[in-house]
């Protein structure tokens, strides 16, 4: 596990608070086949076209807490992420687009799913309505929610798995060391604030991680709009 530097800081806090929100994350039948390798196809295709919807929201996010940041290292730490988010983590769904044969056509006329909708609604809503302090807690659930899972995955996932590149990614050393970083930010954001700003921090970080359930279950559900 990544770790907070200060373990009496807010970072830690929030993830014991939702401990139990990561493990139904880590143990969700989604994760379970990815690791697997028995996902079926169909729900990793409609997961990495929501993704890449999400990520541009993100993406945006991100710019926003960056042109927020109090400190010139947080304009750069976070428009560095908005980079890395649209770039690298783009490029990741281009190898899935071009093995599922998904034009830039086909995403563009896919509409992006209700939990997506939801979650990218919420981190905008929050990015324009909410200060930089919550904003922050916002954004970090993504950040170490997907190290933490492509580590565990890492760990019991199949010899030849077909998501072998996804779990490399999220596994990986360089996207551990951002997760590191924005947890240092967060938990830098959230020092010497008041305690009911605090508590909204801790809410933001909370609906963050239950929109990443949501995300993931919604994927494996293929879900849609009803009507």
């Amino acid at each position: 596990m990544i770790r907070p530097v200060d373990e009496n800081g807010f970072s830690a806090e929030a993830w014991t608070r939702n401990a139990a929100a990561y493990e139904a994350i880590r143990t969700m039948p989604f994760n379970a086949e990815l690791a697997a390798g028995t996902l079926g196809e169909a729900r990793f295709r409609h997961y990495i076209l929501q993704d890449a919807h999400y990520l541009i929201g993100f993406g945006r996010a991100l710019a926003l807490a960056a042109a927020k940041s109090p400190e010139p290292e947080g304009i750069v730490q976070f428009a560095k992420a908005a980079e890395t988010a649209i770039v690298v983590e783009r490029s990741l769904h281009g190898g899935f687009f071009r093995d599922y044969g998904i034009s830039a056509e086909t995403f563009a006329a896919s509409p992006l799913s209700p939990p997506c909708d939801h979650y990218v609604s919420y981190l905008l809503a929050t990015a324009y309505g909410e200060p930089y302090e919550v904003l922050v807690a916002a954004l970090l659930p993504c950040f170490w929610i997907y190290a933490e899972i492509g580590t565990d995955i890492l760990s019991r996932a199949s010899a030849g798995n077909p998501y072998a590149a996804w779990i490399d990614t999220y596994a990986g050393e360089e996207f551990g060391t951002a997760v590191a970083e924005m947890i240092a930010a967060t938990d830098a954001a959230a020092r010497d604030v008041s305690p009911a700003l605090r508590e909204r921090m801790h809410r933001a970080f909370t609906r963050a991680t239950q929109l990443e359930w949501m995300f993931w279950d919604g994927a494996y559900r293929e879900a849609a709009w009803p009507v």
